[in-house]
């Protein structure tokens, strides 16, 4: 539902404009906080090997054949999560550095409204870590980190765009989804959400993938790049849309023991096979965190609007745009 009264801070123009100010501006902060360096990134994957993401499981990924290329079919990635851990071996990245990416993105099968697209663009990034850096710590300092670059932005695009004012609070609270359950036992994830990022204003939900005490997930993760105990969501207030809005979702990720496990435990044994599961298998691949920033997300959320298509251009089909058309919301 479009929010009574709603209407662009910024006309078409300056949002454009304002769009490339907050990327370039994120990007830096983000590489100076994080030690990252930016590195080119493919938009296609060979098939079956396990390099692309396959998200929850269930999505289909959009693939083709090539004319000089007989085989594996070729797929559009879905997300960077794998291939980003194969790069920084090859590309010779050390203990505690790292590297970001632009990912772009085609999700066939994501169901389109105000938040989503099949369009996805983020900042894709990954760095190396020690055996001995697996732990709660790692988590959360990287969590601050992000956080602080996002909250450096939004300060300075307040600082040079007046309606565009600063909401963020000084730190980001931290909540695991079962602490989360025991809180609101009644709700349902996304109330349990709802309600505590319009307390805290900025959270890090910790611990998405595996199954709560009452025997339900908080929300589905793939069982092969992040340790289901290592991770998280950064989840915003968003008072444009007074909901929980989710920036970004990252976490340490699977060693050998936790890839296993995960595996057995979801019923997806029969990746141990594919070419990336086997190389965390025998240790050929370097301990790593990482993750994912909306970039279309944090423009929405930063520029306070209430369509993601408002931030970037996509394909919508026709209920969308004639909905958006009647509320005077203009999409790319």
């Amino acid at each position: 539902m479009v929010p009574s009264g709603y209407k662009s801070k910024l006309d078409v123009m300056n949002t454009q404009i304002a769009i490339n100010e907050v990327k370039d501006f994120f990007e830096t902060k983000l590489s100076e906080y994080l030690d990252l360096t930016r590195v080119c990134s493919p938009l296609i994957v060979p098939g079956g090997q396990g390099i692309n993401d396959n998200l929850n499981g269930v999505e289909r990924t959009v693939a083709f054949n090539a004319l000089d290329i007989e085989e594996p079919r070729i797929e559009i990635v879905q997300s960077l999560a794998k291939w980003k851990r194969v790069a920084l071996k090859k590309f010779g990245f050390a203990l505690g550095e790292g590297l970001y990416t632009n990912m772009n993105a085609i999700r066939r099968d994501e169901k389109i409204d105000n938040l989503h697209s099949i369009y996805v663009d983020q900042w894709d990034w990954e760095k190396v870590i020690g055996e001995e850096d697996r732990n709660i710590n790692t988590l959360k300092s990287e969590v601050r980190k992000i956080y602080q670059a996002i909250k450096t932005t939004e300060l300075h695009m307040s600082k040079f765009h007046p309606a565009l004012n600063a909401i963020l609070p000084e730190d980001i609270y931290f909540i695991t989804t079962q602490e989360l359950e025991n809180l609101y036992p009644s709700f349902t994830s996304k109330q349990r959400e709802d309600t505590i990022t319009k307390e805290y204003g900025a959270v890090f939900i910790m611990q998405i993938g595996g199954v709560l005490r009452s025997g339900e997930k908080h929300d589905g993760r793939s069982p092969d790049y992040d340790d289901w105990n290592l991770n998280g969501d950064i989840v915003f207030w968003n008072p444009t849309l007074q909901r929980s809005f989710e920036i970004s979702s990252m976490g340490i990720r699977v060693d050998r023991e936790t890839l296993l496990e995960q595996l057995k435990v979801s019923g997806n044994e029969e990746r141990e096979s594919l070419y990336f599961h086997q190389n965390i298998i025998n240790g050929s691949l370097p301990q790593t965190i990482g993750g994912g920033i909306g970039q279309s997300r944090l423009n929405m959320f930063l520029l306070k609007k209430f369509h993601i298509g408002e931030v970037q251009a996509s394909v919508w089909n026709e209920e969308t745009m004639i909905e958006c058309e009647e509320k005077n919301i203009q999409l790319f």
